[in-house]
């Protein structure tokens, strides 16, 4: 006798499909969204602007950057999900709610590979720059990003990796995604492992393209440099 049994499972995989569906989504809305906001993070943590060594707007981000990396995300969403309409009286959905907190979380940490990847390019482009009469805006626009996005891709690349099974986490809220369509499946036939199992295997699928992609991104990233 097998020890899983996958032959009635058949009819459940369009379910899988939905929750297929809505995992790509909110995926692509908050890879999105997160990498904008992680870029306005960042800039906002570099800024100077601010009445002698106070620097409101810089402070702002580092306290952003530290709640979102020190609270767990399952928290974040059902904050979001529970808060939004009890603090501020608007009625978020689910799917809402969990683009929000991921997008939020995500931005966090996506704000400290650009810097990271900003840090690494060697000061003396900028100075280069400058001497040659660029602004400083004009100079990181021009120089100093296309250096930093070469070193910060891989690392961009792994977090877009980290918000696809992130995702899995708005089953919570009820997101109709690949783990609760997994629990669905589980609930109808009594099978607790098989579902599990499918579902898995969608998210390895997701992730594995996404890498492979990211791959062909960073080798044509090089390629350019060689020529």
């Amino acid at each position: 006798m097998s020890l899983l049994d996958f032959s009635s499972l058949d009819r459940y995989i369009p379910k899988f499909l939905e929750g297929l569906k809505v995992t790509i989504g909110l995926s692509i809305a908050t890879v999105i969204l997160a990498t904008v906001l992680g870029f306005i993070i960042y800039f906002m943590k570099a800024s100077k602007s601010g009445i002698g060594k106070f620097r409101p707007i810089s402070a702002f981000a580092v306290v952003f950057i530290e709640l979102m990396r020190g609270t767990p995300l399952l928290l974040q969403i059902l904050l979001v999900f529970s808060g939004g309409k009890m603090l501020l009286g608007i009625d978020i959905s689910a799917f809402q709610s969990a683009v929000i907190a991921i997008t939020l979380n995500a931005s966090a940490f996506i704000a400290e590979i650009v810097r990271a990847g900003i840090e690494a390019v060697d000061k003396g482009q900028m100075e280069a720059a400058r001497s040659l009469g660029m602004s400083r805006s004009l100079a990181m626009r021009l120089v100093i990003m296309p250096q930093a996005i070469k070193n910060i891709l891989p690392a961009i690349g792994n977090e877009f990796v980290n918000i696809i099974k992130a995702s899995s986490m708005a089953s919570v809220i009820g997101v109709g995604e690949l783990t609760l369509a997994a629990k669905i499946v589980q609930g109808a036939t009594y099978l607790a492992l098989e579902p599990l199992i499918i579902s898995a295997v969608f998210y390895l699928i997701l992730t594995f393209s996404l890498g492979r992609l990211m791959s062909w991104i960073e080798r044509r990233f090089k390629s350019s440099d060689i020529r």
